[in-house]
C-alpha cells in the first residue's frame, strides 16, 4: 500500500456506547483480513494524561510498555488486537495545549497570535498522523472521546473535518456511532435522536459515512432505510450494534454485519480474505461452555465502579477460558473489612485478590484479608499495593512487628518495610513521575513464580508505584519463611513475593493485568484461577 488509510470514530447521543469496542472490533476484523491496524485515542479533557484522575472519575488509568499513563480503551485496544500500544496511541488536549504553549515559549510561531485554527488543529493533525507516518500500518482508527456538539470535542471535530480534505478521495471515512432507544410505552425504536447527532456532526462540515446503531432490538429493514434515507448514507453502511453477552462477542457481530466489508470498500481497499476467527472463536466457545465454577473475591476500595479494575476483570476472563472455568468476581470493599467480619465476607470463595491503589483509605481492611487467606490456605494474588499489603501483614503477624507500615500511610512507622523508592523522594509533580511501564525482573530459578511463566527466569513486566519493598529488611523476611522470588536485576528491587508453605501465594509489585490478552491469557492469572479450581475440588 501506498498511504495509510484513517478511519475516524465519533459518538453521538449519549456517551458510554461502546467507542472502543467497536473501534477494537473493526481493527481485529481488518487484522484478521492481513492488514496492518491500529487504534488511538483522542480525549477531550484538559489532564495532561489520566495518571492524576480518581479512578471514580475515569475508570483505571492503563499503563504501557513505553510508560504512558493512558485511557483505559487502550486496554480494549491491546486486548483484542494483541498488539502493544504506547503514548503515541492516546491524546488528550491537556497534552495538546501543553505542547503548543511549549512551542509558543519557544518562539516557534514567529510572533503569531497562537489561535484554536489554526495552531491547535495543526497539532492535533500531526498527532492523528503519527502513527501513519511511521509506516507500521496499514489502517490507522482514530477514537475521538466524548459526544459529538460537546464545547471539548470541538477542535477535534474540526480537525477531522480538515484531515478528511487533507487527505483526499477514498482515504479515509467517518464512523458515527449513536443510540437508538426502544420506547417501551409506544412499543417501537425511534431514529430521532441519531438523526440529530448526525445533523450536529454535519454543521460542523462533516458527513458521516458509516452509522452503527446500539439498540436492544432488532433493526427492522425498513427501519435500516429511513436511518439510510435521512442520515445520509447507504442502506448497508447502517450498522446494528445490539446488546452483547460480552465484549468478545462484537467482532462476530460486526463481521455478520458487514462493517469491515462496507469500510474496506469506502477506503477502495481489496477484501483478501474471510477473517480468520478461529483463536478467537476457540477463546469463546471455552468461556461460554465451562466446565468449573469458582468464586473470587475482589478486594479493593473503588469496588463501586466496575471500570476501576478493568484490566482486571478482563484478565479474569482471559484466564477463566484458558481453564473452561466461569469465574464469578465478588467485589469486597475494604474500607468496610475488619477481623470480626472478615470470615463472613469471605465464605464461599475460592480465591481472594488484594488490587492495587493509592492511599491509606480501606489499608487495615487489605491487610487483614491477607492475614484470613494466609491463615486459612485460600489461594492469594496481591497486585502492587496488594503485594504490600502481604509485606506489611506478614511483617505484623510472622515476625513480629505489630507497629510494621508503609511510610505512604505512616511516616513514623518503626518497621517502614514498603518505603518510597529513593528516585521518587525528591519529585513534587504527581503527574507522570512514578515508575512506569516495562521494567526486568529476574526470578528465582524453581521458584513457583518461574514455573508460572512457563520455566523464564527473565521477564519483563509493567510497573505504576511509588513505593517499594524495603530492601534493608530482606534476610529478616527471608530467614521468617517468605521467598523473594522476583528481583530487578538492575535496581534490586522485590518484585515478586511466594510462600512456599500455602496452596497458592504470590504478590507482585507490577500488574500483571495489563498484558492479559484474548490470545495470550497472562499466566499468573491462569495459575491464580486454576488454584482456586483446585481448592474447590478439594
Amino acid at each position: 500500500m501506498n498511504q495509510t488509510k484513517y478511519i475516524f470514530v465519533t459518538g453521538g447521543v449519549t456517551s458510554s456506547l461502546g467507542k472502543g469496542i467497536i473501534a477494537a472490533s473493526l481493527a481485529k476484523l481488518l487484522q484478521a483480513r492481513g492488514y496492518r491496524a491500529t487504534i488511538q485515542k483522542f480525549d477531550p479533557y484538559i489532564n495532561v494524561d489520566p495518571g492524576t484522575l480518581n479512578p471514580y472519575e475515569h475508570g483505571e488509568c492503563y499503563v504501557t510498555d513505553d510508560g504512558a499513563e493512558t485511557d483505559l480503551d487502550l486496554g480494549h485496544y491491546e486486548r483484542f488486537l494483541n498488539v502493544p500500544t504506547s503514548q503515541a496511541n492516546n491524546v488528550t488536549t491537556g497534552r495538546v495545549y501543553l505542547s503548543v504553549i511549549e512551542k509558543e515559549r519557544r518562539g516557534e510561531f514567529l510572533g503569531k497570535t497562537v489561535q484554536v485554527v489554526p495552531h491547535i488543529t495543526n497539532e492535533i493533525k500531526e498527532r492523528m498522523q503519527l502513527l501513519g507516518n511511521s509506516g507500521d500500518y496499514d489502517i490507522v482508527i482514530t477514537e475521538i472521546g466524548g459526544t459529538v456538539g460537546d464545547i471539548e470535542s470541538l477542535p477535534y471535530i474540526e480537525s477531522v473535518r480538515q484531515l478528511i480534505w487533507d487527505l483526499g478521495e477514498s482515504n479515509s471515512l467517518v464512523i458515527h456511532l449513536t443510540l437508538v432507544p426502544y420506547l417501551a410505552a409506544a412499543g417501537e425504536l425511534k431514529t430521532k435522536p441519531t438523526q440529530h447527532s448526525v445533523k450536529t456532526l454535519m454543521e460542523s462540515g462533516i458527513k458521516a459515512d458509516i452509522l452503527v446503531c446500539r439498540t436492544e432490538h432488532e433493526l427492522s429493514s425498513d427501519l435500516r432505510q429511513k436511518l439510510a434515507l435521512f442520515c445520509n448514507v447507504s442502506k448497508e453502511s447502517v450498522i446494528q450494534s445490539i446488546d452483547a453477552s460480552t465484549i468478545y462477542d462484537v467482532p462476530n457481530l460486526m463481521l455478520e454485519e458487514g462493517l469491515d466489508r462496507v469500510a474496506l470498500k469506502k477506503l477502495a481497499l481489496p477484501e483478501k480474505n474471510t477473517p480468520d476467527l478461529k483463536q478467537w472463536n476457540e477463546f469463546l466457545f471455552k468461556l461460554k461452555n465451562p466446565k468449573h465454577t469458582v468464586n473470587i473475591g475482589l478486594v479493593g476500595k473503588y469496588v463501586e465502579l466496575q471500570d476501576s479494575y478493568k484490566s482486571i476483570l478482563e484478565a479474569f476472563i482471559h484466564a477463566g477460558s484458558a481453564n473452561e472455568t466461569k469465574v464469578n468476581v465478588i467485589s469486597v470493599h475494604s474500607e468496610f473489612l475488619d477481623e470480626d467480619n472478615a470470615a463472613e465476607k469471605f465464605r464461599g470463595l475460592d480465591g481472594i485478590l488484594v488490587a492495587p491503589g493509592f492511599g491509606g483509605r480501606g489499608i487495615e481492611g487489605k491487610i487483614e484479608t491477607v492475614r484470613y487467606a494466609r491463615e486459612n490456605n485460600i489461594p492469594f494474588f496481591g497486585i502492587c499495593l496488594g503485594m504490600q499489603m502481604a509485606v506489611i501483614e506478614y511483617a505484623r503477624n510472622v515476625l513480629g512487628w505489630k507497629e510494621a507500615n508503609s511510610t505512604e500511610m505512616n511516616e513514623h512507622t518503626p518497621y517502614p518495610v514498603i518505603n518510597i523508592m529513593e528516585e521518587q523522594k525528591n519529585i513534587t509533580d504527581k503527574g507522570g513521575t512514578m515508575r512506569l511501564g516495562a521494567w526486568k525482573c529476574h526470578l528465582e530459578d524453581g521458584s513457583l513464580a518461574s514455573n508460572i511463566y512457563g520455566g523464564k527466569t527473565d521477564i519483563l513486566e509493567r510497573h505504576r508505584h511509588r513505593y517499594e519493598f524495603n530492601g534493608e529488611y530482606v534476610n529478616e523476611f527471608k530467614d521468617a519463611g517468605l521467598t523473594l522470588s522476583g528481583i530487578n536485576p538492575d535496581t534490586g528491587l522485590v518484585e515478586v513475593i511466594e510462600l512456599k508453605s500455602h496452596p497458592y501465594f504470590v504478590g507482585v509489585q507490577y500488574h500483571p493485568e495489563y498484558k492479559s490478552t484474548v490470545a495470550n491469557p497472562h499466566p499468573l492469572f491462569v495459575a491464580f484461577v486454576k488454584a482456586a479450581v483446585a481448592k474447590k475440588s478439594v
